[in-house]
């Protein structure tokens, strides 16, 4: 569900959503997810001093708190 979410609100950030790429790495207590864009769209998924990347990673805390799980989001380029 939480990669889902990201990937929807990535997509709907970027000039090219068929470059977005969700990846989940699964812990024991906590799931990592790591967000690929082009290169271009970088800048628009992280936004002015990371604004926009911090509300994405407040979105998906509150979406994981249901599972009890930690939820980290990475945006590597």
């Amino acid at each position: 569900m939480e990669r889902d979410l990201i990937e929807y609100i990535a997509k709907s950030l970027v000039d090219d959503p068929g470059q977005v790429d969700v990846s989940v790495i699964e812990g024991e207590r906590s799931t990592i997810l790591e967000l690929r864009v082009a290169g271009e769209d970088i800048g628009k998924v992280i936004g002015k001093h990371g604004r926009i990347a911090k509300a994405m990673r407040t979105v998906l805390q509150a979406a994981s708190a249901k599972s009890g799980k930690h939820t980290v989001l990475e945006i590597l380029d």
